[in-house]
């Protein structure tokens, strides 16, 4: 079964959203969705979304902070174009109907109120409270429920991208593989453009503040195509985690430390002082280093985050979502300390593109987190995934017209299932997946040595071989597709760490302490022999 579309958009977050009600302009757009049209990693963005807004900020500084957090990895024409580029895309985000938080002058003037996060040196993160990504998720999904040229596929999987080799040698995406998981009958979707905006990786760890559709299946995908993927050893750990049984992978704002939350240790000493000159502003990575030292120091299973001092009111105000939650859960954070770790974030790694957001496939274009544009670096700045996102997707829109005359091939062969026909036991799929996650945590966490990288990599092959035998006789499922997809990204992440001989930003080995700007200031580039 195969059908024809103009635009193929795997992914609904603000990357697939955004850049699907520029294409439908001028083209028919499927957007196909693994849950319903909100899940994504936007959807639990809390902290916002960095802009260059006030009077007292620049480019510049944006720019540099940037440049900073990303230790010496950051393509910087790619940079000056999401910084340059970013607040006239935020601007269409308050068009559309995106509800800033605000606040009241002592003039009675009313004025977006600006946030400040580890890393940026003034305060320019727009934020809708703390739950600005379902904010602007919000506004997008009714936005794309109006436009006729957007069809959304709910429910349904991507399995495999499909291309082809043109005589010059030159291989092109025509489109992709989807199975509905209701039917289990898998369409080819023949498109002239296709658009990765499937997000990130946090479920090949054990411990991640992601939801459960984060797999990485853009970037498994894309690799298994042949399309070049750049720097995933570069895995941000998020510093702060809810660490409660009850609220695993709730994540605890970089928004409440701007806003003067103290990181302290069991008996309420602070320890920030002593691993950077900002304190518990510092950037992500060395925050989530820190805090991994003390715990092995100390042998403690969390530390704290002390938000008490403040005004308790403000604190509601600011942070309702995050009172709320920790209240269901026993905790008053304006009268208690809020116990954290870190947990698996971002991938500042991904499909590696250009500047207009293509991908090394041609007609493949990828945005948001499954990309690697060069902005992030070694490193990403908190509250610049959302802005990449709304930058790119407008240029990737914007190169894409150039294919809308024709197609990249004339026409598609139908999925073949013929080998797919044994049931697979649940149980089986989990424990596969279980121990990947326990094997990245372990070995390939914020803390690495070339020892524990090399158990991972054989680990983890005996574990793809039984995932590929199984998957290649198994019926197809939401569950095996994910399933066959983590173990993929977790090969690369391991073989890309194994190939960075030094720390730098994300990527710290005890085996290599230091950068060796002089051997290794350069990209991690692998693609499939």
């Amino acid at each position: 079964m195969s059908t024809n579309v103009d635009f193929l958009v795997l992914g609904s977050g603000i990357a697939g959203l955004s850049y699907a009600l520029k294409v439908c302009k001028f083209g028919k757009v499927a957007l196909i969705t693994k849950k319903s049209d909100t899940e994504s990693n936007t959807n639990h963005a809390q902290g916002g979304i960095a802009s260059v807004t006030s009077l007292d900020d620049s480019f510049g500084l944006h720019i540099q902070d940037t440049l900073v957090a990303g230790a010496g990895l950051c393509k910087e024409d790619a940079v000056e174009v999401l910084v340059k580029e970013g607040p006239g895309h935020v601007r269409e985000l308050i068009e559309l109907g995106v509800r800033f938080s605000k606040e009241r002058l002592p003039n009675g003037e009313e004025r977006f109120a600006l946030g400040r996060e580890g890393g940026h040196s003034r305060r320019r993160i727009l934020h809708a409270d703390d739950l600005t990504g379902k904010e602007i998720e919000r506004a997008l999904v009714v936005q794309a429920k109006r436009e006729e040229n957007i069809r959304l596929f709910e429910h349904d999987f991507a399995v495999d991208l499909i291309t082809t080799r043109r005589p010059n040698g030159e291989l092109v995406c025509c489109g992709a593989y989807v199975l509905d998981t209701e039917t289990e009958e898998v369409t080819a979707f023949r498109a002239k453009v296709t658009m990765l905006a499937t997000g990130g990786c946090g479920r090949v760890y054990l411990h991640t503040t992601n939801p459960v559709i984060a797999t990485g299946d853009g970037v498994a995908m894309a690799y298994r195509a042949g399309a070049e993927i750049e720097n995933m050893e570069f895995i941000q750990f998020h510093p702060t985690c809810l660490y409660h049984p009850e609220a695993r992978s709730f994540l605890i704002s970089e928004a409440v430390r701007g806003e003067g939350g103290i990181l302290r240790l069991a008996n309420g000493s602070t320890f920030m002082e002593n691993y950077h000159k900002m304190n518990c502003l510092a950037p992500r990575d060395i925050v989530a280093r820190a805090i991994d030292a003390e715990l092995k120091k100390s042998g403690a299973e969390c530390v704290y985050l002390d938000v008490t001092h403040l005004d308790a009111e403000r604190v509601k105000s600011r942070f309702p979502n995050i009172y709320g939650k920790c209240l269901s859960v026993g905790i008053d954070i304006t009268k208690e300390l809020i116990p954290i770790v870190p947990a698996a974030h971002y991938s500042c790694g991904g499909v590696r593109t250009n500047l207009m957001a293509e991908s090394s496939i041609k007609r493949l274009y990828a945005c948001g987190e499954v990309a690697c544009t060069g902005v992030h670096g070694a490193n990403r700045l908190a509250s610049n995934s959302l802005l990449e996102a709304l930058v790119f997707a407008h240029r990737a829109a914007k190169d894409a017209e150039r294919h809308i005359s024709g197609w990249a091939c004339d026409s598609l062969v139908d999925y073949d299932k013929s080998s797919h026909v044994n049931i697979v036991n649940r149980k089986t799929v989990t424990s596969l997946a279980d121990r990947v996650h326990q094997l990245m945590w372990r070995y390939v966490g914020i803390v690495r040595t070339n020892e524990r990288l090399e158990t991972a990599e054989t680990e983890l092959a005996d574990i793809a071989k039984d995932v590929e035998n199984l998957y290649k006789a198994g019926c197809l499922s939401a569950e095996l597709i994910e399933l066959r997809n983590i173990v993929t990204v977790a090969g690369l992440i391991i073989g890309s760490a194994l190939s960075r001989k030094e720390s730098r930003g994300l990527n710290y080995n005890l085996d290599y302490p230091q950068p060796d700007d002089t051997n290794c200031k350069r990209d991690t580039v692998l693609i499939k022999t």
